[in-house]
């Protein structure tokens, strides 16, 4: 009897588990899972992480997009938060992949929410010529220029970028000044800081501005980050 009740309740946690709507993380260029370590969503979710590979070359975003995917399991219930090309990720899998929710944190939905100099580079393509490991080291230094308020874990943001691999930089850059998408899905839910210096707000169609909010909130106010996100996941799961 005593194991017959162990087997029950295993197979109740399963259940439940099964229930569960999951939660998929896509982190941005620069950065991995670690992004996400204040992000803490409510008990009724499962989380779980996108992992980067480095793409193949000559892959445009939609090709990225449908490789990731494949981390995705589409018999469950599930919605995917990205930040920066993360959420230029989840905007690709919106139109395949069709998930209850997609929120964007500091991203683009279209090519016209990125700034000129971006649109500028895809006329002029400079990046061609520049290789992976200057792109990288090029990163390391405009990142505390562009986003000054990296320096409340400027150690998980040297971390992340230390272990990118320049290839992924490269092709990825490729990627977001070739992007050519012009529209989306209006349900698409964007939030964005009004002090972001990589994609500025003035660019940007939001749903949510937060204030003192810059490119890395997610991880610089991952506790308001979080409100929003549970905010978002419950009302749209009613």
């Amino acid at each position: 009897m005593k194991q017959l009740a162990i087997i029950a309740i295993v197979l109740s946690s399963f259940a439940v588990m099964a229930q569960k709507q999951v939660v998929y993380l896509i982190p941005g260029q620069g950065a991995d899972a670690r992004l996400y370590k204040n992000i803490h969503l409510d008990s009724i979710y499962e989380v779980r992480n996108i992992t980067y590979s480095t793409p193949e070359k000559g892959w445009n975003m939609s090709d990225f997009a449908h490789h990731l995917a494949n981390q995705i399991d589409t018999t469950r219930e599930f919605s995917i938060v990205g930040v920066s090309l993360g959420g230029m990720l989840a905007t690709e899998m919106n139109d395949f992949l069709h998930p209850r929710n997609v929120v964007l944190i500091s991203s683009a939905k279209s090519r016209k929410e990125l700034p000129f100099r971006y649109r500028f580079q895809r006329v002029i393509p400079i990046h061609e010529i520049i290789p992976g490991a200057v792109i990288k080291v090029s990163a390391k230094i405009l990142q505390p220029i562009v986003e000054p308020d990296r320096g409340k874990d400027a150690s998980t943001f040297k971390a992340m970028l230390r272990d990118k691999d320049p290839k992924f930089m490269k092709r990825t850059v490729k990627m977001i000044l070739e992007w050519k998408r012009q529209t989306y899905d209006e349900r698409i839910i964007h939030i964005h800081g009004d002090l972001d210096k990589t994609i500025p707000a003035r660019n940007v169609s939001f749903d949510y501005l937060v204030e003192d909010g810059s490119h890395m909130m997610v991880l610089t106010k991952g506790d308001l980050i979080s409100d929003l996100l549970n905010e978002i996941l419950s009302e749209t799961s009613e």
